[in-house]
């Protein structure tokens, strides 16, 4: 049985137009062979990102995916979208950015399943942005890698979240995905689950929800862990770390240190430090909205 990327591959090859279709649920969208849109059952759609935000109606949303669906040619609901001035294209290119490598990181990370592709069918947004699967591999591998850096075990990922009842030190500063996630946790919804309710991009709370163990600010379910992580179980905070963000980027955790380190802040507006190559619409430019993407999760 082909791969989901071995089966891209032959796509893009192919330069093939339409959906790829996953056993088990997860699209992806190509045009021209390359990847324009994805979405993944675990993963928030673009969709439930606007919304969550508050950026757009659901009339609004409702409206554009009917454009969308006409099947004309040059219709889009981002083109609908943007026409109703609820989005501006740098706000639309962007949440289709963390959408797609969101979904993408949930799919390419899963076991090989059945395809079935789709010829001509296509996303209702239309295409916003263009993947290479070169680039597509590299930021997966490279979100594993910060996963594993900030937390050494899987284990929480499909675990209910649990907040410690008492906070181990007089002061904690969480950012507000953490927040966010301390508030929403019921000690019955999973990092993916938490996703949806929030409408987050799921590997940020991934992400998130290992910065926060690391921190010792949860504790794992009572029972539902045979093994400790490899280096180490939920640490207890130490002397002096009361504060989450205070390392440098890319810090591994240790049992010494709890604390988690975010990379600096973002200095100017969104569209200045993205520049012209937002609108573009050159599949060059992805390596530049990946890193800006990288900046502005840190700050969630």
């Amino acid at each position: 049985m082909p791969t989901t990327q071995k089966a891209l591959s032959e796509l893009s090859a192919n330069r093939a137009t339409g959906a790829l279709h996953l056993e088990g649920g997860g699209t992806f969208y190509l045009t021209d062979g390359r990847v324009t849109h994805a979405e993944s059952p675990a993963a928030p759609r673009v969709e439930d990102l606007l919304l969550a935000h508050g950026r757009i109606s659901g009339q609004a949303v409702r409206q554009a995916m009917r454009a969308g669906g006409t099947g004309g040619a040059g219709d889009s609901g981002g083109a609908a979208l943007l026409a109703q001035g609820v989005l501006t294209r740098v706000e639309l290119e962007f949440c289709v950015l963390c959408a797609v490598l969101d979904a993408v990181f949930f799919l390419l990370g899963s076991p090989v399943r059945r395809t079935l592709f789709r010829r001509g069918e296509r996303h209702w947004l239309g295409p916003q942005r263009y993947f290479d699967m070169t680039g597509l591999l590299r930021e997966c591998a490279r979100r594993r890698t910060q996963l594993d850096r900030t937390w050494p075990s899987a284990d929480l990922d499909s675990l209910p979240v649990v907040p410690v009842g008492r906070v181990p030190a007089q002061r904690v500063v969480l950012t507000s995905l953490q927040w966010e996630i301390v508030a929403r946790a019921d000690a019955t919804a999973t990092p993916v689950e938490l996703a949806h309710r929030l409408g987050r991009p799921a590997y940020a709370v991934l992400l998130a929800v290992r910065q926060l163990a690391a921190a010792g600010l949860l504790r794992l379910p009572r029972g539902e862990i045979t093994a400790a992580p490899e280096r180490g179980e939920l640490p207890r905070r130490v002397a002096g770390a009361s504060e989450i963000g205070q390392a440098g980027a890319g810090a591994p955790y240790t049992r010494e240190s709890t604390r988690w380190p975010p990379t600096g802040p973002l200095t100017g507006p969104l569209p200045e430090l993205v520049g012209e190559a937002v609108t573009a619409g050159d599949p060059t430019d992805v390596d530049l909205l990946i890193r800006l993407r990288d900046a502005l999760e840190a700050l969630t």
